[in-house]
């Protein structure tokens, strides 16, 4: 059906469409845990550093313990700082409680500018608020960089002096082994993919022949058919079920179906004895009349007795041949006799069928000379003599009738158009033209349709029409080897 996708196209595409979303959707998780494990490993890192050069820091300051941590003493204790930063690998800054600045790991002179100055907001929240640490986060020519200020606190836990921690990130290596790991899940992803596309093809293909198979069998289902159980070998209980449900169905049909038939032949036998009954009765009633008025004939005194007698018994034997055609044309109804079929030359049999219509303008035309094809001479010569009759029938008697048989060969296909200029169809009529009893005539029947279409059906064949009211009707017949 035009714009429905099938279910085994999308399963396929379900599957494939599955794995490229887990990939995305572990792409993300990687990326995002990443940045957090390195925000956490960095900010772990930053206070593993700054406690060393606090200790460090404070086994200077506490291993002479005749020197105290005095501003006239802070050129000595500066000296010994310097080899901190090599130490550690790291830069850091002293500021007095205050905020004047002490120490420079990084700067070889300065003085006590405004922008070396730690802000009066940090220094109250170290000093008074107590806050164990401030982090900020600030950018310089070199990059982004997070700013640690924290209080040196002496033995009576008393602070002496602001530590300045500058830690910087180094990403590269992280950055580096993130997209190793991207570019190896990609790969590994890629050939999960092709891998998904084959399994999604081939499984896709399983789950669905078992559909597949109920469908077809769905198809083939006729009302008037010997129709087979569906028996399928799967572990799918939504399909076992489905074809259990097609099965009972079927069983359920076939019952309908027996009744339909049944009453179908009930009525058409009752409808056949009507008929027949109809049609013996036309000549039983002139019979009657006739032998009623042969019983009132007084012989001895009748001078015509001979003649009367000779047209009395002309009378019944027409009467007796009636019903005899009668009965005649049911039994071949009925009984359509077994087709003799070989090969003929079916330009020649056209052509000697119409020599009984010659004076009715019936007029052949054929695209070969001669045509042979498998039929049943007998029978196709019927086939013509009712289609032509019946066109010549369908022609008024103030019109002259143009009656064309045309034969034409094509390839593997016999066709036969027999085309007449009467008074066409009706088409309340036409849906009923090949139907048993059926006639349009006054006298007749209505079998001659009927027969010609099982001779036709009996040979593989199609028949059809096309009619016009007051131009004409055209009978189509194919034949296909």
């Amino acid at each position: 059906m035009k714009g429905k996708v099938s279910l085994r196209v999308r399963i396929f595409f379900s599957m494939i469409l599955l794995i490229i979303f887990s990939l995305l959707l572990i792409v993300v998780a990687t990326y995002f845990q990443y940045f957090a494990q390195n925000d956490d490993y960095n900010n772990r890192r930053l206070i593993r550093k700054e406690t060393q050069v606090k200790s460090h820091l404070k086994n200077i300051i506490t291993k002479d313990t005749t020197i105290k941590f005095v501003p006239k003493n802070y050129d000595y204790f500066l000296k010994e700082f310097n080899p901190i930063s090599t130490i550690h690998k790291v830069e850091f800054a002293l500021y007095s409680l205050d905020g004047k600045p002490l120490y420079y790991s990084y700067v070889d002179d300065f003085d006590e500018t405004e922008h070396l100055k730690i802000k009066d907001t940090i220094i109250k929240n170290l000093t008074k608020n107590q806050t164990s640490r401030i982090l900020e986060q600030n950018i310089n020519e070199k990059g982004e960089f997070q700013s640690s200020y924290s209080l040196l606190l002496g033995d009576d836990l008393k602070p002496y002096l602001i530590l300045y921690f500058p830690y910087f990130e180094d990403l590269s290596f992280s950055q580096t082994e993130l997209n190793i790991f991207l570019v190896r899940l990609l790969q590994v992803y890629s050939l999960m993919l092709i891998a998904t596309i084959f399994f999604a093809f081939f499984l896709s293909s399983f789950i669905t022949r078992p559909i597949e198979k109920l469908r077809s069998k769905i198809l083939k289902t006729g009302l008037l058919e010997k129709n087979n159980r569906i028996k399928i070998k799967t572990k799918t209980k939504e399909i076992e079920s489905l074809a259990r449900s097609y099965n009972k169905m079927l069983s359920e049909l076939e019952k309908s179906a027996e009744k339909l038939a049944k009453g179908q032949r009930e009525q058409a036998w009752q409808e056949m004895a009507k008929q027949v009954a109809h049609e013996i009765k036309n000549p039983l009633t002139p019979m009657r009349l006739t032998i009623q008025s042969f019983q009132q004939f007084n012989v001895p005194n009748e001078k015509n007795y001979q003649k009367k007698l000779e047209s009395f018994l002309k009378t019944l034997i027409e009467q007796i041949d009636t019903m005899s055609m009668v009965a005649n044309t049911f039994s071949d109804f009925a009984t359509m006799p077994k087709p003799k079929i070989k090969d003929q030359d079916i330009v020649e049999i056209t052509n000697s069928a119409v020599q009984i219509f010659k004076s009715s303008n019936v007029k052949i035309k054929s695209t070969k000379k001669k045509i042979i094809w498998p039929i049943d001479r007998t029978q196709w010569i019927r086939v013509l003599t009712n289609l032509i009759q019946n066109a010549i029938q369908a022609v008024p008697e103030n019109r002259t009738p143009k009656i064309n048989v045309d034969i034409l060969l094509e390839k593997n296909k016999f066709k036969m158009n027999i085309e007449d200029n009467g008074t066409g169809i009706v088409k309340k009529d036409q849906l009923k033209i090949f139907e048993p009893k059926f006639t349009t005539k006054s006298a007749g029947m209505g079998l001659g349709l009927a027969i010609v279409k099982n001779i036709i059906d009996s040979l593989n064949g199609s028949i059809s029409f096309k009619s016009e009211p007051n131009k004409g009707t055209k009978f189509s017949i194919i034949l296909k080897k």
